[in-house]
Formats: structure tokens, C-alpha cells, sequence
């Protein structure tokens, strides 16, 4: 897929519509307007891409605060499968010129957007002016910059923002928060994390388009691990150190790094190293602390977490984490309380990536004191 492709096909909607291209949806019986009872919040997700399909969509038949009200896409071919799959109305159907017509919308009542993530900010800040409340995938932006524009639009709008940050919901992860941050093992002298795959050598998808991804691996796998190792220690770095391994496939990523190495130093003298790649399979979060040790591996996937201590193993479920993390922001919304994870936790985060960027391309440590100071304490 060219780099333009994704950005061209939202123009392209409208005019095959003209052409009859939408009959297939725009001609299927109404369905029934009733929202289900219980107060289930409405949820519209944009972009139906594969993690929309594969986990958003079939996690929000589990969920019991929010339900899949509404689709918006670039792709009309896609929509009568979507409408018959889940019981979409017709009305709830949207183009990505037609979107912000979906203020209009009262069945809708959270926008999840799903997009590559330059168009974040975009779809972000219209949903806001639709007057709806929003969750936006991670990375929250290209830029620290466009975040503080996402938030400031929901302030603005008075409508609340998450960040799709799943793991905070997952059983296994949040006992590695517990150990950590209450010190079950003394405190923590080290931590490592490790997030990456292989990607096809002939692939060439919008993940390693500079324009559409900012980046490469670091946006989409190494995001995890920045979250971890600081959800695990419970505290902020003071600085960072990076480096970029020496590449095997240069010609395909030509754009964006393949892999990328650096070291968060805390202000108590300890450490995580982490890396990520998308040439090399892993996925593992571990802290040594002063009694003892405690990992997960793997411990960012969709499910099939495992963990195990200095003790023993981890005795956790694995869940739905998407449909936990989705039920948690209604949840917000209905009882008008924070998310645990708002936009100033994706802004920390964008920040934090940015400083990585800028070590690895100066080869010098960088001072990470001034991002925003949040946290997700294990007792909220």
C-alpha cells in the first residue's frame, strides 16, 4: 500500500457512493432503533482495520456497560457484513466525510477511533466538537504537540478521553503493578522489557510509512514496554540513553527504525533496559528487585499471559482485556469519575518517545524530568 492510499480512499467514498458502489448498504432494511436496556452506552468505532475486526468488535458482545452501536469507514464493500454481523443500524454508518454529522447521533456515545497514527489528532478532535466522548488507540499521536490539541479539544467540549492502553485491565499486568509498587519483593534495582515480531519481508504496511506511523517499532510495540517498566516500578525515568542496532533489512525500512534500544535511568539509581524490533519475535516485562524477581513472558499479547515470581508462578486469568477496558470508560462516563487512563497518561507517553528518538539519534543521555507527571497507582 502506497503511502497516500489510506488518506485517498476517504475522498474516494463519497464519489463511488455517486457511482452506486453504496447500494448494497444504503438500501438494507432499518433495524430496531431501541437502545439496549441497562443504559449500554454507545460505541462507534473508526477504522475497521484488523484490530477493530479481530478484538474490538467481538469483545463488545461481551461487554455489559457499552455495545457496538456505530461503524465509520473508508471501505463501503465492508459495511453490509459489519450491518448483519453486529445488528448495525443503517443510520449509524458513516463515511469518513460524513462523520462529523455524527453529532446529530444520540445512539452514539463514544467514539473508540482505530486509525494509522497520524490521523489520530484528526478524528480526536472532530469527535469532540460532535460532542462525544472519545478513546483513542496508542499511540496517542505523532507529537507531543497534537496531543495537547486532542486533550484540550475534550476539555474544551467537556467529553472525557482514553487512551486504549488495554493492559492496565489485565489481571497479569496489574500484579506486576502491585509487586512493584508495593514493594512486595523490596524495592526494584532493575527492570527489562522486550516487545517485538517478525514482520514479512516483502510487507510494506502503513506501520512502516513514516507519513501515516511516525515512526516504527518504538509507536507500536515499544509503547508497552515504556508503559511496563513504568507502571511496574510505579515512578517516572529522569533521563533516557538509546541506540539503533545495526539494520538487516534496510531496504524495507527505509522510512522508520527496525529496531531501537534504550535504558530509562530513575531517580533512585535504578534502570530498565528495554527493546524492540520488528525482525525479532518477543514480548517479556521483569523487575529484580532486592528479595526476589517477578516477570510476565509473554506479557503484552491479547491473551495467553503467563507469570511467575522468585516464589512461584503467577496464579492469574487471562480476560478479554479489551472488552474490561472498554466497560472501565463507560463506566467513567455513567458515574462521570476519571479513566485511569486519560490523554495526559497517552501525552506522558508520546513524550517519553520522543525523548527516545532524540537519544538514539544524538548518541547522548536526554533528560526526561519535564514530561507529565501521572501515574497509574495500583490502588486507584
Amino acid at each position: 500500500m502506497k503511502t497516500t492510499d489510506f488518506l485517498t480512499r476517504r475522498r474516494q467514498f463519497v464519489q463511488r457512493l455517486s457511482l452506486g458502489l453504496g447500494a448494497a448498504f444504503l438500501g438494507l432494511p432499518l433495524l430496531s432503533e431501541a437502545r439496549p436496556q441497562g443504559r449500554k452506552l454507545g460505541i462507534a468505532l473508526v477504522g475497521l482495520g484488523g484490530y477493530s475486526k479481530g478484538q474490538l468488535a467481538p469483545a463488545l458482545q461481551e461487554t455489559k456497560n457499552c455495545y457496538l452501536a456505530g461503524i465509520v469507514t473508508g471501505s463501503p464493500e465492508k459495511v453490509p457484513e459489519w450491518r448483519q454481523k453486529y445488528n448495525i443500524l443503517e443510520k449509524n454508518v458513516y463515511s469518513y466525510e460524513t462523520f462529523d454529522q455524527i453529532k446529530n447521533n444520540p445512539a452514539i456515545d463514544i467514539v473508540y477511533v482505530v486509525l494509522p497514527n497520524a490521523l489520530h489528532a484528526e478524528y480526536v478532535v472532530r469527535a469532540a466538537k460532535a460532542g462525544k466522548h472519545v478513546i483513542c488507540e496508542k499511540p496517542m499521536a505523532t507529537s507531543a504537540a497534537d496531543c495537547r490539541r486532542m486533550i484540550e479539544a475534550c476539555r474544551t467540549a467537556g467529553k472525557k478521553l482514553s487512551i486504549g492502553y488495554r493492559l492496565h485491565f489485565d489481571p497479569h499486568n496489574l500484579e506486576m503493578m502491585r509487586l512493584g509498587q508495593q514493594k512486595v519483593f523490596g524495592p526494584i534495582k532493575k527492570l527489562e522489557s522486550d516487545n517485538g515480531f517478525t514482520m514479512g519481508k516483502n510487507e510494506r504496511p502503513w506501520r512502516i510509512q513514516k507519513k501515516l506511523s511516525g515512526g516504527g517499532p518504538l509507536m507500536d510495540m515499544g509503547i508497552y514496554s515504556v508503559q511496563g517498566v513504568i507502571y511496574t516500578k510505579g515512578a517516572l525515568p529522569v533521563s533516557v540513553t538509546a541506540n539503533y542496532p545495526k539494520e538487516t533489512r534496510p531496504e524495507q525500512f527505509n522510512e522508520v527504525e527496525e529496531s531501537i534500544n534504550w535504558q530509562f535511568k530513575f531517580a533512585d539509581g535504578s534502570t530498565a533496559d528495554c527493546r524492540t524490533s520488528y525482525t525479532e519475535s518477543m514480548s517479556r516485562l521483569r523487575a529484580e528487585a532486592a528479595n526476589g524477581w517477578f516477570e510476565l513472558q509473554p506479557a503484552f499479547g491479547y491473551g495467553g499471559l503467563k507469570g511467575e515470581t522468585s516464589k512461584g508462578k503467577m496464579d492469574k486469568q487471562n480476560v478479554n482485556q479489551q472488552a474490561r477496558q472498554m466497560d472501565d470508560f463507560a463506566t467513567c462516563i455513567l458515574q462521570n469519575k476519571p479513566t485511569r487512563v486519560p490523554g495526559e497518561m497517552g501525552l506522558r507517553d508520546v513524550q517519553l518517545l520522543e525523548a527516545i528518538y532524540r537519544a538514539a539519534d544524538t548518541g547522548k543521555a536526554v533528560s526526561t524530568k519535564d514530561i507529565v507527571q501521572i501515574l497509574d497507582h495500583v490502588n486507584k
